[in-house]
C-alpha cells in the first residue's frame, strides 16, 4: 500500500534532523530540446518506462519515444489510469518490474508526474519529469498526491528527493490548452498567500527565503500573466511558464510543507470529494485562495486580507480564473455537498490547520459561499438546501 509519508521535507525546529529537498538534480530547459536531452536520460538508465495519460502518450509518442529509441534505449510505456490512485500505482509498479525498468520517465500534467515520481520512489529508480503543460510545479517537487479512482484527494507522500532530471521544453508546453497555464498561475500564486500566512513571521533562514521567493513569484505573475496569455511562446510567456513550473517548486523545496500548502490547497482537497465539476487543480486552488482570505476577514477582521481578495478578484477576472463556486461548475451545490467539502478541508491532518487561527465548520462554509462579497457593507450569504453562490 502507498501509505502516507511522515513528511520527509521537514523544516520543523522540533526535529533534530533537517532534511530539505530543494531542487531536481538537473534542469534542462529551452525550445525543441527533447532530442538534446536524450544523453542526459541515457546517463540515468537504458530501460526507461514512460508513464503518462493515454492521450498524452499518443500525442508525444513520436517526439519522446522515437528520440529515445534512437539512443538505443529499450523503451516501454504505461498509462496511469484512472488517476494517481493506489490501484494505478500498483499496476504501474508491476509494469516497471516486468520491463526491468532502470529509470522512470513521467510525461504529462501534474497527476502523471506525481504518479511517475511515486513509482520511481517506491522502486528506488531515478526519475525524469517532462511536463506537457504549465499547470503545476509537480515536475519539480519531492511530493506526490494520491487520489481515489474517482479523483478524490486521499493523502500526499513526501519523497526522499526531487526528480533526477527535469526537461522543460517550451514547444511541448505551448501545445497544451491555454486553460492549463491559467490554472498553473492560480496554483503558483497561492504560494504567496499560503506561505506568508503560515510562515511570514518565521526567523528560520530558509523559510524566510521561501516566503520572499513567494512574494517574487506573486509579483511576476501579477505583472506578466496577461501579456503571456495574449502571446503564447513570447518572452513573457516563457517567464510565466518558468514561474509556474520551476519557481513555484523552489518555494516548497526551501520552506518545506508549511510553505507549500495551507487553506487554499485544503479547500481544493475538499472540493475533490464532491460531485465532479470538470475544474482542474489550479482552478480549485485559485478559488481556495479567496476562501482563505475570506476566512481572515471573517475570523480576524483582517482588512489587509480584504484588500488582497479584491486585488485578486480583479486579477482573476482579467485572466479567467474562477472567483466563486459557480465558476467551478458548482453553482447548484447543495448544503450537504458544501458541508462535506468543508469537513474534508477541516480533517485533523489537513493543511488548513497551519493557519494561525482556528476555523469552525460554519465559518469555512460561510467563506466558501462569499468569495466575491464586497468589503464594505457585506452580508453573509444564507445557507439553504441549495446554495446560490454569486458573491
Amino acid at each position: 500500500m502507498y501509505h502516507q509519508s511522515t513528511k520527509t521535507l521537514s523544516t520543523q525546529t522540533s526535529s533534530p534532523l533537517l532534511t530539505v529537498s530543494v531542487a531536481p538534480a538537473k534542469v534542462v530547459r529551452g525550445s525543441d530540446i527533447l532530442t538534446q536531452a536524450s544523453d542526459a536520460i541515457s546517463q540515468l538508465g537504458n530501460r526507461p518506462l514512460i508513464i503518462g495519460g493515454e492521450r498524452t502518450l499518443a500525442v508525444t509518442q513520436e517526439s519522446v519515444q522515437e528520440f529515445l529509441k534512437q539512443q538505443r534505449l529499450h523503451v516501454a510505456q504505461a498509462c496511469y489510469t484512472p488517476d494517481c490512485s493506489e490501484a494505478s500505482l500498483k499496476a504501474l509498479h508491476k509494469a516497471a518490474k516486468e520491463h526491468k525498468a532502470d529509470v522512470i520517465i513521467g510525461v504529462g500534467g501534474g497527476k502523471a508526474l506525481d504518479t511517475a515520481k511515486l513509482v520511481g520512489y517506491k522502486l528506488q529508480l531515478p526519475v525524469v519529469t517532462i511536463p506537457t503543460s504549465a499547470s503545476t510545479c509537480a515536475a519539480w517537487t519531492a511530493l506526490s498526491n494520491v487520489y481515489s479512482d474517482e479523483g478524490a484527494f486521499l493523502y500526499d507522500v513526501g519523497l526522499a528527493k526531487c526528480p533526477d532530471l527535469l526537461i522543460l521544453d517550451y514547444e511541448l508546453v505551448k501545445t497544451a490548452p491555454q486553460r492549463t497555464l491559467i490554472a498553473g498561475i492560480g496554483d503558483a500564486i497561492a504560494k504567496w498567500y499560503e506561505a506568508s500566512v503560515s510562515s511570514g513571521h518565521s526567523e528560520q533562514t530558509l523559510i524566510i527565503a521561501a516566503v520572499q521567493q513567494a512574494r517574487v513569484l506573486r509579483d511576476i505573475l501579477f505583472q506578466k500573466s496577461a501579456a503571456a496569455l495574449k502571446e503564447p511562446g513570447s518572452e513573457a510567456w516563457q517567464q510565466v511558464v518558468d514561474a509556474t513550473v520551476l519557481l513555484a517548486g523552489v518555494i516548497g523545496g526551501l520552506g518545506g510543507a508549511q510553505c507549500r500548502t495551507v487553506a487554499a490547497h485544503a479547500v481544493h482537497n475538499g472540493l475533490t470529494h464532491i460531485c465532479e465539476s470538470g475544474s482542474i487543480h489550479g482552478e480549485k486552488v485559485a478559488y481556495g485562495i479567496l476562501v482563505q482570505l475570506r476566512l481572515e476577514e471573517i475570523i480576524q477582521g483582517n482588512q489587509l486580507a480584504a484588500a488582497a481578495r479584491q486585488q485578486l478578484l480583479k486579477f482573476y477576472a482579467e485572466i479567467g480564473l474562477p472567483q466563486k463556486l459557480s465558476d467551478l461548475g458548482l453553482g447548484n451545490i447543495t448544503l450537504n455537498e458544501l458541508q462535506k467539502a468543508a469537513e474534508v478541508a477541516l480533517h485533523p491532518n489537513s493543511d488548513i490547520h497551519r493557519l494561525p487561527f482556528k476555523v469552525a465548520l460554519e465559518q469555512l462554509m460561510a467563506a466558501m459561499v462569499s468569495t466575491t462579497a464586497p468589503v464594505e457593507g457585506r452580508s453573509h450569504t444564507g445557507l439553504t438546501s441549495t446554495v446560490n453562490q454569486d458573491g
